[in-house]
Protein backbone atom coordinates (compact mmCIF):
# COMPACT_ATOMS: atom_id res chain seq x y z
CA UNK A 1 0.00 0.00 0.00
CA UNK A 2 1.42 3.16 -0.90
CA UNK A 3 1.76 6.05 2.22
CA UNK A 4 0.69 9.08 1.86
CA UNK A 5 2.18 11.56 -0.38
CA UNK A 6 2.93 15.04 1.21
CA UNK A 7 4.12 17.96 -1.58
CA UNK A 8 6.25 20.94 -0.54
CA UNK A 9 6.37 19.63 2.79
CA UNK A 10 7.80 21.64 5.57
CA UNK A 11 10.95 19.77 7.35
CA UNK A 12 11.11 22.37 10.24
CA UNK A 13 9.64 19.77 13.21
CA UNK A 14 11.86 16.83 11.41
CA UNK A 15 15.53 17.77 12.21
CA UNK A 16 16.80 19.00 15.88
CA UNK A 17 18.47 21.70 14.55
CA UNK A 18 14.96 23.34 13.94
CA UNK A 19 16.16 25.05 10.17
CA UNK A 20 13.24 25.53 7.79
CA UNK A 21 13.27 23.20 4.69
CA UNK A 22 11.40 21.80 2.78
CA UNK A 23 10.92 18.58 0.56
CA UNK A 24 9.46 18.02 -2.66
CA UNK A 25 7.81 15.10 -1.64
CA UNK A 26 7.41 13.47 2.15
CA UNK A 27 6.54 10.34 3.59
CA UNK A 28 6.37 8.49 7.01
CA UNK A 29 6.87 4.62 6.01
CA UNK A 30 6.23 1.52 8.99
CA UNK A 31 6.71 -1.25 6.65
CA UNK A 32 8.99 -3.11 3.78
CA UNK A 33 5.54 -3.12 1.90
CA UNK A 34 5.04 0.84 1.96
CA UNK A 35 8.92 1.21 1.12
CA UNK A 36 7.73 -1.64 -1.96
CA UNK A 37 4.94 1.00 -2.97
CA UNK A 38 7.13 4.20 -3.52
CA UNK A 39 9.70 2.16 -5.59
CA UNK A 40 7.07 1.46 -7.74
CA UNK A 41 5.38 4.80 -8.04
CA UNK A 42 5.84 6.84 -11.06
CA UNK A 43 6.02 10.07 -10.26
CA UNK A 44 8.97 9.63 -7.87
CA UNK A 45 10.93 7.33 -10.16
CA UNK A 46 14.72 8.68 -10.73
CA UNK A 47 14.16 11.44 -7.73
CA UNK A 48 17.06 11.38 -5.13
CA UNK A 49 15.76 10.14 -1.34
CA UNK A 50 16.78 11.19 2.05
CA UNK A 51 15.97 8.90 5.08
CA UNK A 52 15.11 10.34 8.15
CA UNK A 53 14.24 8.95 11.81
CA UNK A 54 14.71 11.13 14.64
CA UNK A 55 16.46 14.20 12.63
CA UNK A 56 18.96 14.42 15.31
CA UNK A 57 21.68 14.19 12.48
CA UNK A 58 21.52 15.87 9.58
CA UNK A 59 22.28 20.07 8.46
CA UNK A 60 19.61 21.25 5.95
CA UNK A 61 20.95 23.62 4.41
CA UNK A 62 18.32 24.08 1.64
CA UNK A 63 15.22 22.76 0.53
CA UNK A 64 15.12 18.89 -1.01
CA UNK A 65 14.31 18.24 -4.62
CA UNK A 66 13.36 15.00 -3.71
CA UNK A 67 11.84 12.35 -1.11
CA UNK A 68 11.99 12.55 2.43
CA UNK A 69 10.76 9.63 3.97
CA UNK A 70 10.23 9.00 7.65
CA UNK A 71 10.91 5.65 9.28
CA UNK A 72 8.40 4.87 11.50
CA UNK A 73 8.66 1.20 11.62
CA UNK A 74 7.68 0.10 15.55
CA UNK A 75 7.98 -2.83 18.09
CA UNK A 76 10.47 -4.34 20.41
CA UNK A 77 10.95 -8.13 21.06
CA UNK A 78 12.90 -11.01 22.37
CA UNK A 79 14.76 -13.25 19.97
CA UNK A 80 16.12 -14.91 22.96
CA UNK A 81 19.79 -16.71 23.94
CA UNK A 82 22.45 -16.36 21.13
CA UNK A 83 26.33 -17.47 22.38
CA UNK A 84 25.67 -16.06 25.54
CA UNK A 85 23.47 -12.72 24.35
CA UNK A 86 20.48 -11.94 24.29
CA UNK A 87 19.06 -10.59 20.68
CA UNK A 88 16.38 -7.98 20.98
CA UNK A 89 14.86 -7.25 17.64
CA UNK A 90 13.60 -3.68 17.47
CA UNK A 91 11.39 -1.68 15.11
CA UNK A 92 14.06 1.49 13.31
CA UNK A 93 10.96 3.93 14.18
CA UNK A 94 12.24 2.98 17.74
CA UNK A 95 13.06 6.08 19.84
CA UNK A 96 17.00 5.46 21.06
CA UNK A 97 16.94 6.56 24.45
CA UNK A 98 13.40 5.21 25.47
CA UNK A 99 14.76 1.82 24.11
CA UNK A 100 18.00 2.44 26.05
CA UNK A 101 15.69 2.94 29.47
CA UNK A 102 13.18 0.11 28.42
CA UNK A 103 15.48 -3.05 28.32
CA UNK A 104 17.46 -1.76 31.43
CA UNK A 105 13.99 -2.19 33.08
CA UNK A 106 13.57 -5.78 31.43
CA UNK A 107 16.52 -6.43 32.63
CA UNK A 108 18.51 -6.50 29.52
CA UNK A 109 21.67 -3.96 30.24
CA UNK A 110 24.53 -3.62 27.79
CA UNK A 111 23.10 0.05 26.23
CA UNK A 112 23.55 2.11 29.23
CA UNK A 113 26.71 3.99 27.97
CA UNK A 114 24.16 5.09 24.77
CA UNK A 115 21.80 6.70 27.10
CA UNK A 116 20.23 9.89 25.88
CA UNK A 117 21.71 9.95 22.63
CA UNK A 118 19.12 11.55 20.53
CA UNK A 119 17.74 10.21 17.37
CA UNK A 120 15.38 6.37 16.37
CA UNK A 121 17.11 2.92 16.60
CA UNK A 122 17.05 2.59 12.72
CA UNK A 123 19.88 5.78 12.61
CA UNK A 124 22.22 4.26 15.16
CA UNK A 125 23.87 1.59 12.96
CA UNK A 126 24.23 4.56 10.29
CA UNK A 127 26.09 6.76 12.75
CA UNK A 128 27.67 3.52 14.84
CA UNK A 129 26.66 5.77 17.45
CA UNK A 130 29.17 5.92 20.36
CA UNK A 131 29.96 7.56 23.67
CA UNK A 132 31.33 6.77 26.97
CA UNK A 133 33.82 4.24 26.21
CA UNK A 134 31.22 2.45 24.13
CA UNK A 135 30.22 1.98 20.53
CA UNK A 136 26.80 0.50 19.22
CA UNK A 137 29.29 -2.32 16.82
CA UNK A 138 29.93 -3.88 20.37
CA UNK A 139 26.75 -4.92 20.76
CA UNK A 140 25.01 -5.41 17.10
CA UNK A 141 24.26 -8.72 15.71
CA UNK A 142 22.88 -7.71 12.50
CA UNK A 143 19.66 -5.55 10.69
CA UNK A 144 16.89 -5.91 8.20
CA UNK A 145 16.82 -3.44 5.75
CA UNK A 146 14.91 -2.78 2.07
CA UNK A 147 16.86 -2.62 -0.62
CA UNK A 148 15.59 -0.38 -3.47
CA UNK A 149 18.27 -1.83 -6.19
CA UNK A 150 17.17 -5.42 -5.79
CA UNK A 151 13.24 -4.67 -4.12
CA UNK A 152 13.67 -6.72 -1.12
CA UNK A 153 14.45 -7.28 1.97
CA UNK A 154 18.11 -8.15 3.05
CA UNK A 155 19.67 -9.27 6.24
CA UNK A 156 22.96 -7.57 7.31
CA UNK A 157 25.54 -8.99 9.73
CA UNK A 158 28.07 -6.54 11.65
CA UNK A 159 30.98 -7.46 8.71
CA UNK A 160 28.67 -6.42 5.93
CA UNK A 161 27.82 -3.14 7.67
CA UNK A 162 31.74 -1.91 7.58
CA UNK A 163 31.43 -0.23 10.93
CA UNK A 164 34.57 2.97 11.38
CA UNK A 165 34.51 5.38 13.79
CA UNK A 166 31.47 6.82 13.71
CA UNK A 167 30.60 5.52 10.30
CA UNK A 168 28.98 2.74 8.02
CA UNK A 169 28.32 1.46 4.87
CA UNK A 170 24.97 2.96 4.92
CA UNK A 171 27.27 6.69 4.36
CA UNK A 172 28.98 5.64 1.28
CA UNK A 173 28.25 3.11 -1.01
CA UNK A 174 24.40 2.18 0.32
CA UNK A 175 23.61 6.07 0.86
CA UNK A 176 20.17 5.97 -0.46
CA UNK A 177 19.95 2.86 -1.61
CA UNK A 178 18.74 0.46 1.46
CA UNK A 179 16.18 1.73 4.33
CA UNK A 180 17.03 0.10 7.57
CA UNK A 181 13.56 -1.29 9.22
CA UNK A 182 14.80 -3.08 12.09
CA UNK A 183 17.93 -3.35 14.66
CA UNK A 184 18.81 -6.87 16.37
CA UNK A 185 21.21 -6.20 19.63
CA UNK A 186 23.36 -8.95 21.12
CA UNK A 187 23.41 -7.51 25.09
CA UNK A 188 25.77 -9.52 27.34
CA UNK A 189 24.31 -12.05 29.72
CA UNK A 190 27.38 -11.99 31.75
CA UNK A 191 27.04 -7.73 32.41
CA UNK A 192 30.24 -5.98 33.31
CA UNK A 193 30.96 -2.28 33.75
CA UNK A 194 31.85 -0.26 31.07
CA UNK A 195 33.11 2.84 33.26
CA UNK A 196 37.17 3.43 32.33
CA UNK A 197 36.14 6.57 30.88
CA UNK A 198 36.85 9.84 32.84
CA UNK A 199 33.82 11.46 32.84
CA UNK A 200 32.22 8.57 33.85
CA UNK A 201 34.82 7.44 36.66
CA UNK A 202 35.13 10.89 37.82
CA UNK A 203 31.12 10.97 38.21
CA UNK A 204 30.40 7.81 40.25
CA UNK A 205 33.61 8.69 42.72
CA UNK A 206 31.65 11.80 43.43
CA UNK A 207 28.45 9.59 43.81
CA UNK A 208 30.93 7.36 45.94
CA UNK A 209 29.88 4.38 43.68
CA UNK A 210 32.62 1.66 43.71
CA UNK A 211 30.62 -1.06 42.43
CA UNK A 212 28.38 0.62 39.91
CA UNK A 213 25.49 -1.83 38.73
CA UNK A 214 24.10 -0.91 34.86
CA UNK A 215 21.57 1.54 36.42
CA UNK A 216 24.16 3.59 38.09
CA UNK A 217 25.89 4.06 34.48
CA UNK A 218 22.88 4.98 33.24
CA UNK A 219 22.32 7.54 35.75
CA UNK A 220 25.62 8.89 35.31
CA UNK A 221 25.51 9.18 31.90
CA UNK A 222 22.17 10.76 31.45
CA UNK A 223 23.93 13.32 34.24
CA UNK A 224 26.66 14.36 32.24
CA UNK A 225 25.04 14.72 29.34
CA UNK A 226 22.00 17.02 30.59
CA UNK A 227 25.12 19.01 32.35
CA UNK A 228 26.84 19.44 28.82
CA UNK A 229 24.52 19.12 25.90
CA UNK A 230 21.92 21.91 25.45
CA UNK A 231 17.72 19.72 25.00
CA UNK A 232 16.89 20.61 21.40
CA UNK A 233 13.53 20.96 22.51
CA UNK A 234 14.70 23.89 23.86
CA UNK A 235 18.02 25.27 21.57
CA UNK A 236 18.26 23.43 18.20
CA UNK A 237 20.92 21.10 17.61
CA UNK A 238 22.38 17.68 16.81
CA UNK A 239 24.23 17.17 19.46
CA UNK A 240 27.91 16.74 18.94
CA UNK A 241 28.45 18.01 15.30
CA UNK A 242 32.38 16.78 14.88
CA UNK A 243 34.31 13.84 15.54
CA UNK A 244 37.16 13.33 17.44
CA UNK A 245 40.28 13.35 15.13
CA UNK A 246 42.47 10.42 15.28
CA UNK A 247 46.38 11.07 14.91
CA UNK A 248 49.31 8.93 14.79
CA UNK A 249 51.60 9.04 18.15
CA UNK A 250 53.88 10.99 16.08
CA UNK A 251 51.52 13.52 15.32
CA UNK A 252 50.12 13.53 18.57
CA UNK A 253 54.19 13.63 20.20
CA UNK A 254 54.39 16.99 17.52
CA UNK A 255 51.40 18.77 18.89
CA UNK A 256 51.89 17.98 22.31
CA UNK A 257 55.11 19.92 22.29
CA UNK A 258 53.52 22.90 21.32
CA UNK A 259 50.54 22.53 22.92
CA UNK A 260 50.90 20.69 26.62
CA UNK A 261 47.74 20.71 27.53
CA UNK A 262 46.12 19.30 24.59
CA UNK A 263 43.68 16.51 25.64
CA UNK A 264 44.00 12.91 23.91
CA UNK A 265 42.96 9.47 24.39
CA UNK A 266 45.30 6.37 23.62
CA UNK A 267 43.48 3.89 21.00
CA UNK A 268 44.92 0.34 20.45
CA UNK A 269 48.21 0.39 17.39
CA UNK A 270 49.55 3.73 19.08
CA UNK A 271 46.82 6.47 17.46
CA UNK A 272 45.35 8.67 19.80
CA UNK A 273 42.06 9.69 19.66
CA UNK A 274 42.17 14.09 20.08
CA UNK A 275 39.11 16.03 21.90
CA UNK A 276 37.95 18.25 19.45
CA UNK A 277 36.14 20.10 21.93
CA UNK A 278 39.31 21.26 23.32
CA UNK A 279 40.65 22.02 20.17
CA UNK A 280 37.98 24.36 19.31
CA UNK A 281 37.84 25.58 22.64
CA UNK A 282 41.84 26.41 22.48
CA UNK A 283 40.79 28.18 18.84
CA UNK A 284 39.00 30.34 20.73
CA UNK A 285 35.59 29.76 19.69
CA UNK A 286 33.89 28.01 22.42
CA UNK A 287 30.43 30.19 23.34
CA UNK A 288 31.20 32.49 19.71
CA UNK A 289 27.89 33.75 17.67
CA UNK A 290 28.19 34.19 14.51
CA UNK A 291 24.56 35.93 13.47
CA UNK A 292 21.68 33.56 14.72
CA UNK A 293 23.95 30.43 15.12
CA UNK A 294 26.69 29.69 17.65
CA UNK A 295 29.13 27.28 19.37
CA UNK A 296 27.42 26.31 22.43
CA UNK A 297 28.99 27.89 25.43
CA UNK A 298 28.88 24.44 27.62
CA UNK A 299 30.30 22.08 24.95
CA UNK A 300 32.75 23.78 22.13
CA UNK A 301 31.77 20.11 19.83
CA UNK A 302 27.61 21.26 19.74
CA UNK A 303 26.88 23.79 17.56
CA UNK A 304 23.63 25.49 17.99
CA UNK A 305 20.66 27.32 16.04
CA UNK A 306 20.41 30.60 18.58
CA UNK A 307 17.05 31.39 17.16
CA UNK A 308 15.94 31.42 13.59
CA UNK A 309 19.07 30.46 12.11
CA UNK A 310 19.39 28.78 8.67
CA UNK A 311 21.31 25.62 7.66
CA UNK A 312 23.49 27.76 5.61
CA UNK A 313 24.43 30.14 8.71
CA UNK A 314 25.33 26.89 10.48
CA UNK A 315 27.06 25.62 8.01
CA UNK A 316 29.00 28.50 7.56
CA UNK A 317 29.89 28.63 11.15
CA UNK A 318 31.22 25.15 10.86
CA UNK A 319 33.27 25.95 8.18
CA UNK A 320 35.02 28.37 10.46
CA UNK A 321 35.45 26.02 12.96
CA UNK A 322 37.15 23.78 10.98
CA UNK A 323 39.21 26.62 9.37
CA UNK A 324 40.57 27.85 12.49
CA UNK A 325 41.32 24.88 14.19
CA UNK A 326 43.24 23.60 11.38
CA UNK A 327 45.14 27.18 11.02
CA UNK A 328 46.20 26.66 14.57
CA UNK A 329 46.78 22.88 15.23
CA UNK A 330 47.11 21.56 11.26
CA UNK A 331 44.00 19.18 11.92
CA UNK A 332 40.71 19.60 9.84
CA UNK A 333 37.74 18.67 11.88
CA UNK A 334 34.92 16.29 9.72
CA UNK A 335 31.10 16.44 10.57
CA UNK A 336 29.02 14.18 11.89
CA UNK A 337 25.95 15.27 10.65
CA UNK A 338 24.89 14.57 6.98
CA UNK A 339 24.80 17.90 4.94
CA UNK A 340 22.53 17.70 2.59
Amino acid sequence: MLPTLHEQFPLREFNTFGVEARARWFCRVHSAEELAALAAEPKLAGLPRLVLGGGSNVLLTRDFDGLVIRVEVPGLRELGDVEGTWHVEVGAGENWHATVERLLAMGRPGLENLALIPGNCGAAPIQNIGAYGLELAERFASLSAWDFESQQVVRMSTAECDFGYRDSVFKHALAGRRVILSVTLALPKQWRPVSGYADVAHELKARGIARPTARDIFDVVVAIRRRKLPDPAAIGNAGSFFKNPIVTRDEHRALIAHHPSLVGYPLPGGRVKLAAAWLIDAAGLKGATRGRAGVYEKQALVLVNRGGATGSEILTLAREVQDKVQEKFGIRLEPEPVIV
